[in-house]
C-alpha cells in the first residue's frame, strides 16, 4: 500500500484566497523567488535560476489558477519570459506587462505566442511605438501616472472591468515593492533557495498573517495573507 499524498497546504490557502474574489479590484498575488541573501537575481540583472524543481511546479500550478500573471517591463527587457503554464496542466493566464514609456521590443516572446497576446499598460508613449505594439496582436491600455511609474490602482481597475478576478505579480522587484507600498496585494508566496547569491536584493516582507512555510525539495516556500 502507498502512502497517501502530502496535502500541498500552501497552495490549498492560496487557492482560498483566490476563491473569494469579489471586489472592484482582482486578488493580487506576490510571488518570487529569492536567495538566502534575498537576492532575486545576479548584480547586474542577468536572472538566476533560483528555484529547483518542486517549488517551480508550485510557481506554475498558482499561475494556471490566475486569470493573469502580471510583470513590470524591466523583466521582459531583462528574462524574454513567456508568462506561461508550462510544468504542469491548465489554463493560461492572461500576460500584462507595465510598460510607462513603451519600451516593449518587438522582438519579445511574448509577441510571438499563439494564443493569449499581451496586454501593456503605459502612461505616455509616441504614436509609432503604438502602432507598431499593436500590429504585432498586444492589446494597449493608457493609464495615469502613478508612483514608481504607473497607477496601480487604476491599472486593477481596468483588469477587473476586463473580466479579470486574480493576478499574478512575479516582478521584477521594483512592481513587488510597489504593490507592497500601496497596499494592494492580497497574499504572497515567497521561494527561498539554499543557493547564497549577491546581488539585486528583492523587496521587504510585508507583514503577514497566518504565515505557513512548507519545503519543497530544497527549497522553503513562504506564504500568508497581507496586512
Amino acid at each position: 500500500m502507498t502512502a497517501p499524498e502530502k496535502p500541498d497546504l500552501i497552495l490549498e490557502k492560496a487557492l482560498s484566497v483566490i476563491s473569494h474574489s469579489a471586489g472592484a479590484q482582482p486578488v493580487v498575488t506576490l510571488s518570487w523567488a529569492r536567495s538566502t541573501t534575498g537576492a532575486i537575481a545576479a548584480a547586474d540583472g542577468v536572472p538566476v535560476k533560483l528555484s529547483g524543481p518542486e517549488s517551480l511546479a508550485l510557481t506554475h500550478r498558482l499561475r494556471a489558477a490566475h486569470d493573469a500573471i502580471l510583470v513590470g517591463i524591466q523583466t521582459v527587457l531583462n528574462d524574454d519570459p513567456l508568462l506561461s503554464v508550462r510544468f504542469t496542466e491548465g489554463p493560461q493566464p492572461q500576460p500584462v506587462v507595465l510598460d510607462s514609456r513603451l519600451r516593449f521590443p518587438l522582438t519579445a516572446r511574448l509577441l510571438s505566442r499563439d494564443e493569449r497576446m499581451p496586454w501593456i499598460f503605459y502612461a505616455d508613449a509616441a504614436r509609432q511605438a503604438q502602432d507598431a505594439l499593436q500590429c504585432k496582436g498586444a492589446v494597449l491600455f493608457a493609464v495615469s501616472a502613478g508612483a514608481g511609474g504607473l497607477d496601480l490602482g487604476e491599472v486593477l481597475r481596468v483588469l477587473r472591468g476586463r473580466g479579470i478576478s486574480s493576478v499574478m505579480v512575479e516582478g521584477g522587484a521594483r512592481v513587488l515593492r510597489a504593490f507592497i507600498d500601496q497596499r494592494l496585494a492580497d497574499q504572497v508566496v515567497v521561494t527561498t533557495s539554499p543557493l547564497i547569491l549577491s546581488g539585486l536584493s528583492g523587496p521587504d516582507m510585508p507583514i503577514l498573517r497566518s504565515p505557513l512555510r512548507e519545503m519543497y525539495g530544497s527549497d522553503i516556500v513562504l506564504w500568508g495573507r497581507v496586512g
